[in-house]
């Protein structure tokens, strides 16, 4: 049986569109591999950005590096903090999964900071 999970993941990257698709793409790649997860299980990706980054839309470099193209995907601004981490974007994945599986967050380049209670990396 399965259910809906909601997975994680956060990557910094430079403000350049080459490094967003890069960071961007792998992160989506080892969310997908640490749970055994295909395109065909995913509902919706949502992206968050930070204001220093601007040079590229997440979820049009995830299309871009050939992923994603049948997918729900949506990104928005994350509301600015004092001492939030910079030059970060965060996903948050929903997928169908065995009911009895244990998500694995990921979280890389820099961004471990956040969870590292949570991040599990390759």
């Amino acid at each position: 049986m399965k259910k809906i999970f909601a997975l994680r993941g956060a990557a910094q990257c430079l403000n350049s569109e080459e490094d967003i698709v890069k960071q961007v793409s792998a992160m989506y790649d080892d969310i997908l591999f640490q749970n055994g997860v295909t395109e065909t299980d995913i509902v919706s990706l949502q992206f968050s950005v930070t204001a220093d980054i601007d040079a590229a839309n997440p979820a049009s470099a995830l299309r871009k590096s050939g992923r994603a193209a049948n997918l729900a995907l949506f990104t928005v601004q994350e509301a600015a903090s004092q001492g939030g981490l910079p030059r970060t974007i965060r996903c948050l994945l929903h997928c169908y999964m065995n009911a009895a599986a244990s998500p694995r967050h990921v979280y890389r380049n820099g961004a471990e900071v956040l969870r590292p209670d949570r991040a599990q990396n390759s």
